[in-house]
């Protein structure tokens, strides 16, 4: 007994340790005038363009302090999201044995999130590390925000394509208040095909709306607990209908 828990001590501290140490590798202390100066150059050069991850992620720490406070509290309030919090587990491939959800049930997480990342070539290493907020458990709010984003479309049923990523920053903007999600929802929306517009209207914005303000907190769940759960059960548990999906090029 003594020694299982010396090991689950251990690969706690760990975790705990391994977002530490990226933390402190990757920080770039600011002053206010500096963040400042950097939230309104990373919007402008968003805005005019929306590849640049590096500067839509600079926007995020720069100007969501406020909202990245109330996930965290939201966090603290509930006893997986303090789990989470306390633990600091992070999501990528040292971290996810994604052989193992290759060959889980297909109507689990696992399986679902394993397809989710093969169908649209995407890794979970792809999420680049907080630089510019200053406040440790925000930066880890954040992190783990980044992390989990292909987790959201993976439960909300959303493909990557532009209509998929607006209608996830639609439903992101209602849970996390992040102003970076409510600016891509509004602005990601221009770049949409003539088609994608008219079923956006019509069908994806009313299903994101009604997603984001009556869905349960998504930031509360301990994905990597939940691998072996029916798809189905989580999306009741969270209060998620998923929108069938209408195939637009």
């Amino acid at each position: 007994m003594l020694k299982k828990n010396i090991v689950l001590n251990y690969q706690i501290h760990r975790r705990m340790s391994d977002f530490v140490t990226q933390y402190n590798e990757n920080h770039i202390p600011t002053t206010p005038l500096q963040k400042l100066l950097l939230s309104i150059g990373s919007a402008t050069v968003s805005l005019l363009d929306p590849r640049r991850a590096d500067m839509i992620a600079t926007m995020g720490e720069t100007t969501g302090i406020s909202a990245l406070k109330y996930m965290r509290d939201k966090m603290n309030n509930n006893p997986e999201g303090n789990e989470i919090l306390q633990l600091q587990p992070q999501i990528n491939t040292s971290t996810v044995d994604l052989g193992k959800l290759k060959y889980m049930p297909e109507n689990t997480l696992g399986y679902a999130y394993f397809k989710f990342l093969d169908d649209n070539k995407v890794t979970p290493d792809s999420r680049g590390s907080v630089q510019f907020i200053d406040d440790i458990q925000l930066a880890y709010v954040m992190q783990r925000y980044r992390e989990v984003h292909d987790l959201f479309h993976t439960v909300l049923g959303m493909p990557t394509n532009m209509l998929g990523e607006v209608t996830v920053k639609w439903v992101e903007a209602f849970q996390t208040k992040l102003p970076m999600t409510l600016s891509g929802g509004l602005f990601g929306a221009v770049r949409l095909k003539p088609k994608q517009r008219e079923q956006y209207v019509k069908h994806y914005l009313p299903w994101a709306i009604q997603t984001g303000l009556n869905s349960n907190f998504m930031l509360n769940i301990y994905f990597e607990k939940r691998w072996e759960q029916p798809i189905e059960e989580l999306q009741k548990e969270l209060n998620i209908k998923p929108l069938e999906i209408i195939d637009l090029k």
